[in-house]
């Protein structure tokens, strides 16, 4: 399964919860499936909701995660074993800051009476939401080890001011 962290670079972030990466690709195919329905039925409330689940563990941290909150309960009921690996919180986080940004723009859009324009900002969020949940790869995870000020700033605000170190990164 692809990683959505480079390998190494966790080491680099400020300290933070470690998830189960399965986690975040459930809530990313629910999310998926979520504005696909949204699509189908032409009602953009299903990107509402889509919005407020990832705006909420965006900001919040995931732990707060609705559809994290779905996944612990799967995995008791399924018995899943544990992850073979966890994730550092930060670049999932920052995906969904990423992501829940665009739907508000979308949501924007729709209020303004541009539906198009909706569709198409949703339809981006459910296809990475899409190519997360089936390959493992995380776009907004990777962007989120660019050198440019955005994860930057929203680090400083999870961490209350502490910058995050600088490390070189090498992607496997």
């Amino acid at each position: 399964m692809p990683q959505s962290i480079p390998t190494g670079a966790a080491a680099g972030l400020p300290p933070a919860r470690m998830i189960d990466p399965r986690g975040h690709r459930f809530g990313a195919g629910l999310s998926a499936l979520l504005i696909a329905a949204s699509f189908v039925l032409n009602q953009p409330l299903g990107v509402l909701l889509a919005f407020l689940s990832i705006g909420v563990s965006g900001a919040f941290g995931l732990k707060y995660s609705i559809y994290g909150a779905i996944w612990r309960r799967v995995v008791k009921l399924a018995h899943f074993g544990p992850p073979r690996e966890m994730e550092h919180e930060y670049p999932p986080r920052f995906a969904q800051v990423f992501g829940s940004v665009v739907l508000a723009v979308a949501l924007l859009a729709f209020l303004v009476g541009l539906p198009i324009v909706g569709w198409l900002l949703s339809g981006a969020v459910a296809a990475l939401q899409t190519v997360l949940a089936v390959t493992g790869y995380c776009l907004g995870c990777r962007l989120y080890f660019l050198r440019w000020w955005v994860p930057s700033q929203v680090t400083r605000l999870w961490t209350r001011g502490a910058p995050a170190p600088r490390t070189p990164l090498r992607y496997s």
